[in-house]
Order: C-alpha cells, then sequence, then structure tokens
C-alpha cells in the first residue's frame, strides 16, 4: 500500500545524531535508527562506536 510506505519508510530512515565520544569528550556524528547506531564509527581519537542491534519492523512467522 503506497499510502503506508511513507509512515514505515520514515522508521527505517537513518538520522545523524551527535554523541560524546567517552574516551575524548568530542562530539561524533554517528547515524541511528530508533536509537540504535546501525554502523560502526570512529573518533578522530580512535575510539569506535560500535553497532548496536536494531529490531526489525516485521517479523516473519517461525515454521515449525
Amino acid at each position: 500500500m503506497a499510502v503506508m510506505d511513507g509512515c514505515e519508510s520514515q522508521r527505517r530512515t537513518a538520522v545523524l545524531e551527535d554523541r560524546v565520544c567517552p574516551k575524548c569528550g568530542k562530539e561524533v556524528e554517528v547515524f541511528t535508527n530508533g536509537g540504535k547506531i546501525i554502523e560502526p564509527t570512529e573518533c578522530s581519537c580512535g575510539y569506535v562506536f560500535e553497532a548496536e542491534d536494531v529490531v526489525p519492523l516485521k517479523t516473519e512467522p517461525k515454521e515449525k
């Protein structure tokens, strides 16, 4: 349904957020989806913000 596509695709769109590096205190832009980091991002000091698990929007029923 094309009408509902806008709502769902908005939730799948990555957002740039600023996170503070715990090692040096600088602000680093990371891509997030639902508040969770979706790809590893490295700070200039070498600290790496690791990707976090993102819960899928739809789950397929498990077959027995």
